[in-house]
């Protein structure tokens, strides 16, 4: 099955939406969810979130900036706010969020597996894996502050987390789709939405293969073999600009990357996805074992980068146009009217409905 791949601009943006503005899209979220749920099942709003362009649409159908880093961050928090009274109704469960809220996802996945009684432990791996690939394995200069878990009761799952990189001033959306990951670690993710493309260490690179496997292995040899194989690589990082480019911090050879060496050593990881889940073994660890493994065996590591608008009712910020409220909530209404007459089987659906109705309208 073709992957969805595709950029999106996204500079970063300061602010939040305002209260007026975030309830009402707490609303048409819950309304559009419900009827995707109804009409094609949880399993399609999985893939409809892990679509960049979809995503993005999406954000601007609610009334957010059309472009800023805030729609992933906004878009994500209303889905969640929309669901939380019905998400065992719909099938369609939401953990996780912005900064301190994302490292409480483990524990908000095992709260929603309690309730429909399915095991949490490979939903929540799948949620510490992704999020360790993309600040470890993918190391392309953004730091995640977001990580967003979505999955069914059937166990299916997507992740839309985002970074940002201050010296570019922009925001890199990552999303990724369980139907499509065969592996963590060799092209797993949905699609990678940046603005700009730069220098990047991407050890989930197909290519990246023979890397991978031969940093697992020097990660289970004593700490000497690797450090002695980096001090050897001082001369050509630098001079040679590409390779100093590629692995901007020499420092990695420190006290603590011996420590995390002989760590890994005791561990003995039987392959590179092992390897990234230990605990400790971040970005330059792994880039120093990439560079070490490249030197000793011979593997360079890839330096691919993995990277419609639409406009219903408005922008926060008056682009293209001020947010219409009586037309945003005419459209609440219309798809709270259509979901309920639609002639499909509602049985278990029914009390998702009178949730609804109990629900406030919106301050205008």
């Amino acid at each position: 099955m073709a992957r969805h791949t595709g950029y999106a601009s996204l500079p970063l943006h300061g602010g939040k939406a305002p209260p007026w503005l975030f309830s009402r899209m707490v609303r048409l979220s819950r309304e559009i969810l419900i009827y995707l749920s109804s009409e094609f099942g949880s399993r399609e709003i999985l893939r409809r979130l892990s679509d960049p362009f979809w995503f993005q649409a999406f954000g601007c159908v609610l009334g957010f900036d059309w472009h800023s880093s805030g729609v992933t961050t906004t878009v994500c928090g209303a889905v969640k706010e929309g669901i939380k009274e019905i998400d065992r109704d719909l099938g369609f469960f939401a953990a996780g969020g912005k900064g301190k809220t994302s490292r409480k996802t483990p524990e908000q996945i095992a709260e929603s597996c309690e309730r429909i009684g399915r095991d949490p432990k490979p939903l929540v791996y799948a949620s510490r894996t992704a999020a360790k690939v993309d600040s470890a394995a993918v190391q392309d200069g953004y730091q995640l502050y977001h990580h967003v878990f979505f999955f069914t009761a059937a166990g299916e799952w997507s992740v839309v987390q985002q970074g940002m990189s201050d010296r570019t001033s922009t925001a890199r959306r990552y999303h990724w789709l369980s139907e499509h990951v065969a592996s963590f670690v060799d092209e797993p993710h949905e699609a990678v939405c940046c603005d700009a493309r730069g220098d990047t260490l991407n050890l989930v690179a197909h290519e990246s293969d023979a890397a991978r496997r031969a940093s697992a292995e020097l990660a289970c040899l004593k700490p000497d073999v690797t450090l002695k194989a980096l001090e050897k690589a001082c001369v050509p990082m630098l001079t040679m600009p590409a390779r100093h480019t590629l692995f901007p911090e020499l420092d990695v050879a420190g006290p603590y990357l011996e420590k995390i060496l002989l760590k890994t050593y005791e561990r003995a990881p039987e392959n590179f996805e092992t390897l990234l889940g230990i605990e400790g073994v971040g970005p330059k660890t792994l880039r120093a074992l990439a560079l070490a493994s490249e030197l000793v065996h011979g593997t360079p590591a890839s330096l691919r980068d993995p990277a419609r608008f639409a406009f219903a009712h408005g922008g926060k910020d008056g682009t293209p146009f001020p947010v219409d409220k009586l037309t945003y909530d005419k459209t609440i209404e219309i798809l709270n009217k259509a979901i309920n007459r639609a002639a499909i089987d509602r049985s278990g659906k029914v009390r998702a409905f009178q949730r609804l109705a109990r629900f406030e309208s919106p301050p205008r």
